[in-house]
């Protein structure tokens, strides 16, 4: 049977503007994994596998050699905008089946300024050319923008023409995002913005504003994890959050079948995740206090709240009239600001999700802080598709 498997150790960057750091990416790693080993209390010859996620650059060895040459096995992780989470999945599937006792899940990414994917319409095969086909047959044609937000831009059209959601749903999310991130210091933009400002601000694709978009970003994130037996003997229970339900999910056929933009952009891989991981920790959604949610764009917020199981199909927009998913209500969804306005470098969004998330549990978010958070939530979802979800809990002995 495989054994329980904790994070001991968080660090990130602040994540910034693409060019407005001059740093390479052994910078980055050194920066992420050094507050990861502080806050462990390790050494870094105490690791014994590494797992480095990029998607566009370095090769893992290389951006771990400022940090340290032990000669550990260190595998680079690439796997859309799920690569850091991919990084840790692997790094806790080599404890659970007795290959480690400590691991090491980086993420990390210097990007270009510009729309991800722009560009992708005219390649023949890409990771999402599956994806582009069935949302240009559903929709009936493509419009003038980029394809990641015209597809998910698509896709809350999609909910607004089939349960009545308006565009003032969508801009909440973000007016909700920002506000969040004007309490976190890792935050690329910590700018409060009026709903009217978010509504109005340029429009990238109905009902995307610019302000309901996730940036470009550079920025790193390392988490230590480690078996219990590990955690005993290095007497680390007073900083242990495990990680008790992990899966990763891919497409399936009905992703495409229908042509919906809804599934096209990942509603299935969401929501087999989520039922997998839920599954393994022994929790259902109501049972969880806090999320950190993958919301590329708005629309990806609102229709994940439907895949996690927080709304019945249809009913996402109702959370938003509740105010459900705020300091307040029953879920604070994304408190360090979500890749709206906390930033979205690739390769170290998950692993900053699973920081967030082990502060959270621990009562050391500070002004970010949900009140008695006991259970977590993290999704991490990429086209191409793979969609990672994740059970963190305060741990029993």
């Amino acid at each position: 049977m495989a054994g329980r498997v904790f994070v001991v150790g968080v660090g990130m960057t602040k994540f910034e503007k693409p060019g407005s750091r001059d740093w390479e990416y052994p910078d980055m790693a050194k920066e992420a994994v050094g507050k990861a080993l502080a806050d462990a209390g390790i050494a870094y010859e105490k690791v014994e596998q590494a797992y480095a996620g990029s998607m566009y650059g370095s090769m893992g060895q290389r951006a771990l050699y400022e940090t340290g040459m032990t000669g550990i096995p260190v595998m680079t992780v690439a796997n859309a905008c799920a690569t850091g989470s991919s990084a840790l999945f692997l790094a806790r599937n080599a404890i659970r089946g007795g290959l480690a006792d400590c691991t090491l899940a980086l993420g990390m990414e210097k990007m270009q300024k510009g729309s991800l994917g722009a560009g992708m319409e005219s390649s023949k095969v890409t990771i999402i050319d599956h994806h582009l086909r069935a949302m240009v047959e559903g929709r009936g044609g493509w419009e003038a923008a980029a394809p990641m937000p015209q597809m998910f831009g698509n896709a809350g059209r999609e909910h607004m023409e089939k349960y009545g959601s308006q565009l003032e749903h969508f801009a909440w999310i973000g007016w909700k995002n920002h506000k969040h991130s004007t309490n976190n210091p890792y935050a690329q933009f910590q700018d409060e913005y009026t709903l009217e400002e978010i509504q109005n601000a340029p429009m990238i694709f109905e009902p995307l504003t610019k302000l309901q978009c996730s940036p470009t970003s550079d920025g790193a994130a390392a988490a230590i994890v480690a078996s219990e037996r590990f955690v005993d003997e290095h007497d680390l229970w007073d900083r242990a959050i495990e990680i008790a339900g992990q899966y990763i999910s891919t497409d399936t056929p009905d992703s495409f079948e229908d042509k919906s933009s809804i599934n096209v952009v990942g509603f299935g891989c969401s929501q087999r995740a989520a039922k997998k991981a839920m599954d393994e920790a022994e929790v259902a959604i109501d049972d969880v206090d806090v999320i950190e949610l993958h919301d590329c764009f708005s629309a990806n917020e609102l229709i994940t709240y439907e895949a996690l199981g927080m709304a019945e199909i249809g009913e996402a927009h109702k959370l938003i009239d509740a105010q459900a998913t705020t300091y307040g209500g029953k879920w604070v969804v994304n408190p360090s600001g979500g890749l709206i306005s906390k930033g979205h470098p690739l390769g170290a969004t998950g692993i900053a999700q699973c920081a967030e998330l082990t502060w959270q549990l621990r009562g050391k978010a500070d002004a970010r802080q949900v009140e008695g958070a006991q259970v977590a939530l993290q999704h991490n979802i990429g086209l191409g598709s793979a969609c990672a979800v994740a059970v963190y809990k305060k741990p029993t002995r």
